[in-house]
């Protein structure tokens, strides 16, 4: 007889988890989710309780070693976007901020989602249940050896779309904890300008890695060449060395 043994299902495929995450969501935390069909995820609205900033996974990383102060953080792992939770109002200052940290005109991949944006809901931080301990900056603080619940009281945690690496605390509001324009912040918030000078340069710092990784495994006659046909390396060099060398080193390498 051939025993057929069912699939394991994500988070999101489980109408039962679905409901207890966004119950967890609403009724802990007292943060708004968006209204979802079929098998999508929970999501967890913007612009409301919080804005969102969201890099690339690898430079988060690198964000999170800089910034230890950030507010909570969540990774999707889908994306491979980290999203750092802000103050409302993050988004519409984005731009500006950029342009006064030297950084306007310069292609980064770093967003902020304000009012009508969605992220992934993480899976349910609670009893029994860590967050990702393998997470970005998150190995030094817990250790390698820990790995998160597969279950936990608000349904499985394996497979879920993302994951909290600094879980919000419940019963405790989030707003204090969430980062804000000014010097070291305002009532013990982490200052915004120092998370989004940081996460510019390791948002631009992985895109010229990328860059060069791409551009050494090409055959030595495909790439750039500079004088004599020797490889040009000034075209990544000139976006950011050449700027500090110049004097024109961008204010959030000074905060």
């Amino acid at each position: 007889m051939t025993v057929v043994l069912q699939r394991p299902c994500r988070p999101s495929d489980d109408p039962g988890t679905r409901r207890r995450w966004r119950q967890w969501y609403e009724c802990v935390l007292g943060w708004p989710t968006g209204p979802t069909t079929g098998g999508r995820p929970v999501e967890l609205l913007t612009g409301v309780r919080f804005d969102a900033l969201g890099m690339p996974a690898e430079a988060g990383r690198a964000v999170l070693g800089r910034v230890p102060p950030t507010g909570p953080v969540a990774l999707d792992r889908r994306s491979r976007t980290m999203w750092f939770l802000t103050a409302v109002g993050t988004a519409d200052e984005l731009p500006g901020l950029l342009g006064w940290l030297e950084w306007g005109g310069v292609a980064l991949e770093l967003t902020a989602l304000g009012a009508g944006g969605r992220i992934v809901a993480p899976a349910p931080v609670g009893a029994g249940v860590r967050p990702d301990p393998g997470g970005p900056g998150e190995r030094g603080r817990r250790g390698r050896s820990g790995r998160a619940g597969r279950c936990g009281p608000y349904g499985p945690q394996e497979g879920a779309e993302a994951v909290w690496v600094r879980p919000p605390e419940p019963g405790c509001e989030v707003e204090p904890t969430l980062p804000v324009v000014g010097v070291d912040g305002s009532g013990g918030a982490p200052d915004l300008v120092r998370l989004v000078g940081a996460a510019a340069t390791e948002c631009h710092r992985a895109r010229l890695l990328r860059a060069e990784g791409a551009r050494r495994n090409q055959p030595p006659g495909d790439r750039p060449g500079g004088p004599a046909g020797e490889p040009d390396d000034q075209a990544l060099a000139f976006s950011y060395a050449s700027r500090i060398s110049a004097g024109t080193r961008p204010r959030s390498l000074t905060l």
